[in-house]
């Protein structure tokens, strides 16, 4: 790993420093930052017009369709600079790190004239139709059709765990448009418009009172010819394409979630006299060693990308695996350390809260109990600790591939 950024790239960080110190307001990472609600939302109301102006919001994306070009190791510096003060990024993922670059990469000229600056302005919300109820970490056996009917695509299939599907305008799925051909051979990838008739949206109400997953029918539903992207039959290819711009920018900051969620799990042993437990610290250290495992292995995905020696296969593999497990361990650790009391409901709900916030009025979890509950899914979406062990046994290590059952 070479951890020196180029001299270039540390005058960038200049830049974006200077940016975020004269936009962010004087209170920002302040221990007197009001707790007005008011304050704060005329400040949210306001950012992500500034973050525009200042050319941050997919700043990666090329000139010509609103970007501004910065190479790959420019994105990290201004992940790195806006995770150092804890400012917010616009928070449109689906738009902004999944579809979006895959259109750029993949779509027609009039697929980007069309999509790319609404997603650039927020006006296009996004959700992603990949996973159905039988077709999860294996995507290949995905059952969800498309038939040809003159210009339009006649959908009909189901869907699930669509995160904000209730508040999508599209949404980017895989279905299968060749039924004859092998598995990955049949596939395309499609933007479908939601508000239509014969696209119902149930939500998935979890433990925390929370419904951010969806499932969604679709009955005929459908979608113009032309809102293929890619080509007919090559969605597999396109749609690992998407997955992959899961990790890149922020593969330097990514860790610093799981750092903050360990000191405040230290700062709480402390607290409750449960730091001098041998057990608990031996515990807090273990978890301390695995955050700073996986900043190294973010530098070493970034190394990876800038060098070009692509074992992203692997390494985002062991990644998923690493952290996904990780993190399921240390919220373990820490209602361990709240004991008892980490049953009691200790969090507050928010009123006009918005969509996907975690809390309700009857189940106030804390923040520490939301993430509990939330990692123990994240073994299982973006493909399971199971079939990421998968993965480096088959394509890293040469081990051959499981028996699969005769149909």
């Amino acid at each position: 790993m070479d951890l020196t950024y180029p001299a270039d790239a540390e005058e960038f960080r200049l830049t974006v420093r200077d940016w975020l110190s004269a936009n962010l307001p004087p209170w920002w990472n302040s221990p007197d930052r009001p707790t007005d609600a008011a304050e704060r939302a005329a400040f949210a109301a306001t950012w992500t017009e500034r973050l525009r102006d200042g050319g941050w919001i997919c700043a990666g994306w090329p000139t010509q369709y609103g970007g501004r070009g910065l190479s790959l190791i420019e994105q990290v510096v201004l992940a790195e600079e806006f995770a150092r003060v804890n400012a917010p990024m616009r928070a449109d993922f689906f738009g902004d790190t999944l579809v979006g670059p895959t259109i750029l990469q993949w779509g027609t000229e009039e697929q980007k004239r069309e999509f790319i600056p609404g997603i650039l302005s927020g006006t296009i919300s996004w959700c992603q139709g990949f996973s159905e109820p039988d077709s999860g970490s294996d995507l290949a056996s995905l059952t969800t059709s498309a038939v040809r009917d003159g210009d339009e695509w006649v959908i009909n299939g189901q869907k699930v765990w669509t995160t904000q599907a209730q508040f999508a305008d599209y949404v980017f799925l895989l279905a299968r448009t060749d039924p004859t051909a092998p598995a990955h051979g049949g596939i395309s990838y499609l933007l479908v418009p939601m508000k239509q008739k014969g696209i119902e949206v149930r939500p998935l109400t979890q433990v925390d009172g929370t419904a951010e997953f969806n499932e969604v029918f679709f009955t005929d539903a459908r979608c113009p010819i032309a809102n293929v992207v890619g080509g007919v039959n090559n969605g597999w290819k396109v749609a690992m394409t998407t997955l992959s711009f899961e990790r890149g920018a922020s593969a330097t900051t990514g860790y610093r979630r799981f750092a903050r969620e360990w000191e405040g799990l230290r700062d709480a042993a402390q607290a409750r006299g449960r730091a001098s437990d041998p057990l608990i610290r031996d515990r807090l250290v273990r978890s301390w060693s695995k955050v700073k495992i996986m900043e190294v292995n973010g530098w070493r995905t970034l190394s990876d990308a800038l060098r070009g020696t692509h074992e992203t296969v692997a390494l985002g593999a062991t990644n998923k695996m690493f952290w996904s497990e990780s993190h399921r361990d240390t919220m373990e650790l820490g209602l361990d350390i709240l004991g008892p009391s980490a049953q009691v409901l200790t969090g507050t709900f928010v009123e006009g809260a918005s969509p996907g916030q975690r809390g309700r009025a009857d189940y106030p979890v804390s923040e520490l109990q939301a993430s509990f509950f939330f990692s123990r899914s994240e073994t299982i979406w973006g493909g399971t600790a199971e079939i990421q062990r998968n993965i480096v046994g088959e394509r890293v290590l040469g081990l051959p591939k499981e028996p699969r059952v005769s149909a």
